[in-house]
């Protein structure tokens, strides 16, 4: 998928994958990851997400990757933090207290650059990306993150019925992206209300995926 088409997501604000009050699998599971305060939580394809202040609120923090500088200015708007911005290479580096948020393609993003990560919560990352780019996500992910431990959010629907993003994304495929690195638990399924976008069934599905 072009990186123009999140761009003019995001200038048009079509952003209805960004959900205003955070999510709510990320409350109640996120203690399954086992971290300590202050321990630093990677979000990938972050957007300006809502989890990233309750991530800070609960002692945490955070480092994310977001394709779209607009989405990450927006971010620190309505945080009310003004941040410093470096430039390392191609990536754009906006960080401010226990937050650093890395701007460009996600692919570019280096273990190097990102540093230490203790835990992944992907809610946003891996149902945005089509079929033939997700084996290589996975695997960039589990490299630059050292195999953290991750709380992964997913969608299954019906996909002939529904284009992605977000897409759907079998068991079997979680199963077969992560189970070589990862013991794969999953801890909830549940129906999404109203149906996806309100146009098709489908059920929100959290992981735990723990380093073996």
């Amino acid at each position: 998928m072009e990186a123009t088409y999140w761009h003019d997501k995001w200038k048009k604000n079509d952003i209805g994958f960004h959900e205003a009050s955070g999510n709510s699998l990320l409350s109640e599971f996120f203690s399954q990851l086992c971290l300590s305060k202050g321990d630093r939580v990677f979000i990938p394809l972050c957007g300006k997400t809502r989890d990233i202040g309750w991530l800070l609120s609960e002692g945490y923090r955070v480092a994310g990757a977001e394709l779209s500088e607009m989405a990450v200015q927006q971010l620190f708007e309505e945080m009310e933090l003004t941040p410093e911005i470096d430039q390392l290479d191609s990536i754009k580096h906006y960080k401010a207290k226990n937050i650093d948020i890395f701007v460009g393609d996600i692919f570019d993003l280096s273990e190097e650059i990102l540093q230490e990560v203790d835990g992944i919560y992907d809610r946003a990352a891996l149902v945005a990306l089509p079929q033939d780019i997700r084996p290589g996500y996975t695997q960039h992910l589990m490299a630059i993150t050292k195999v953290a431990p991750q709380l992964l959010i997913s969608f299954e629907y019906e996909q002939s019925e529904l284009a992605g993003p977000p897409f759907s994304i079998s068991s079997q495929e979680i199963f077969d992206r992560y189970d070589e690195e990862y013991q794969v638990k999953m801890l909830a399924s549940r129906d999404v209300p109203g149906g996806l976008k309100g146009l098709v069934p489908a059920r929100e599905v959290a992981w735990l995926l723990s380093k073996r």
